[in-house]
């Protein structure tokens, strides 16, 4: 069935939510594709870089696809803050210990080699891969999984890297995150947060409307007299009836959306003073607290590697994700021009199991498969209303495409006991996720 805005509606059920993780079907083909008979990969050497969703996934199931391969996951951080769940730490439902992955188990129980230290240099053409600390690795194939970084040049006038301090924009888990919620705190009851909503495409989770709400949720708890404000370069969102429709039900009239055609599209802000200006000057948004979301691109490392086009993404052969560009070099993850595959945590775990079926595929002589990958967004409107959007994608005629009729969205006359259970699954989706990857 469809709701008003045209999209599929579905009903959850615990096997259509296990189905929608991706840890069952479509890892079990990849996996017995992987491991047919073929020639041994005995001494080849897969180097992952980023330990993030895509880079981790990518690394622990080359392992288990293939024991043979030596496989080294280079990641700067000891730690790793998941982006989905970090609006729940704004929200005051969850810690930020509570979001925190660590590589003692792709290490200890699935035999990757685990380097902290930060990647300097790509030669493609060698085949190595330089270190901070000095070290290079040889290795047979690569995968880049670096995530996103900001495009400061398109950001609105008077924001820079520098000005992250004074207006976070927590768009990468970790400090980010921690500061926002600091100024949250610190906030007076009938102040405003203005969040400033990225242009497409974008890293999500974490969503701007989940924060929205998530904020709200923290604001109706313990400061009611003060309001969100969402100021978007965007005319529509994902899942926009839905959350809508959960914010006048839970919160009334404490989050505002302004729509780019209604002042939303802000062209630049004082961060000192904390005002955003949109319309040439003509609209003035004052907050207590300024949440400016950048637009966005590859990570750095896929830029310095050559990896990235005139989009600031990654072309790849969406097969096998190998880079358009470099051959031997995969790309996963928000960094990848991945079709109609969004920019997500379950997108990056669905590429990295495909990207190690292909690498041991073509090590073994073999031809790649193009299984279907999955995405599932779960958002939290409050801690107990929950909503989704399931896909599923196939590589077709080009490039990866949504399939038709399979997934859907969260239905919209639902009522109140089907929100609470989709904000169970949300739970749910995230220790099962988190599992999957680092676990």
């Amino acid at each position: 069935m469809r709701d008003a805005e045209g999209a599929t509606t579905m009903t959850i059920s615990r096997r259509h939510f296990l189905k929608a993780l991706g840890i069952g079907g479509a890892a079990s083909a990849l996996a017995a594709c992987a491991q047919m008979p073929g020639e041994r990969t005995r001494g080849a050497h897969v180097v992952v870089v980023g330990g993030g969703s895509g880079g981790a996934t990518a690394a622990k199931y080359l392992r288990r696809f293939d024991p043979d391969l030596r496989v080294t996951l280079v990641e700067p951080n000891a730690t790793y803050h998941t982006c989905y769940g970090s609006n729940w730490v704004l929200g005051g439902i969850r810690q930020m210990d509570g979001i925190v992955q660590t590589y003692g188990t792709l290490r200890d129980i699935h035999g990757v080699n685990v380097i902290q230290d930060t990647v300097t240099g790509i030669d493609a053409d060698a085949r190595k891969v330089t270190l901070a600390g000095g070290q290079t690795l040889d290795y047979d194939r690569l995968v880049v999984s670096p995530g996103i970084d900001f495009n400061w040049e398109a950001a609105a006038h008077g924001t820079s890297a520098n000005t992250v301090e004074q207006i976070p924009h927590a768009w990468k888990a970790g400090p980010q995150t921690a500061l926002l919620r600091r100024q949250l705190e610190a906030m007076p009851d009938g102040g405003v947060f203005v969040m400033v909503a990225p242009p497409n495409p974008f890293r999500c989770p974490p969503g701007p409307y989940e924060r929205a709400s998530m904020v709200a949720h923290y604001f109706k708890t313990h400061k009611p007299r003060s309001k969100v404000l969402i100021l978007d370069v965007k005319e529509r969102f994902s899942k926009q009836g839905l959350f809508m429709a959960g914010w006048k039900e839970n919160y009334g009239d404490m989050i505002e959306w302004v729509s780019a055609n209604d002042g939303g599209m802000v062209q630049s802000i004082n961060p000192t003073q904390k005002i955003a200006v949109s319309d040439g000057g003509l609209n003035r948004f004052n907050a207590d607290v300024l949440n400016y979301i950048p637009p966005q691109k590859a990570g750095q490392v896929a830029h310095d590697a050559g990896l990235t086009n005139e989009s600031g993404w990654c072309p790849v052969n969406q097969v096998t994700f190998e880079s358009s560009i470099h051959p031997g070099i995969h790309v996963i993850g928000d960094a990848s021009i991945a079709g109609a595959m969004p920019k997500s945590g379950h997108s990056a775990n669905s590429q990295g199991k495909l990207v190690a079926a292909a690498i041991v595929n073509t090590l073994k002589g073999r031809d790649p498969v193009a299984p279907s990958m999955v995405n599932t967004c779960y958002s939290l409107i409050t801690p107990d209303w929950g909503i989704s959007v399931a896909a599923v994608y196939r590589f077709d005629d080009g490039s990866i495409k949504g399939v038709e009729g399979a997934g859907g969205v969260s239905p919209a006359d639902a009522d109140r006991n089907f929100r609470m259970l989709e904000a169970n699954y949300t739970r749910g989706w995230y220790d099962s996720i988190t599992t999957d990857i680092w676990g």
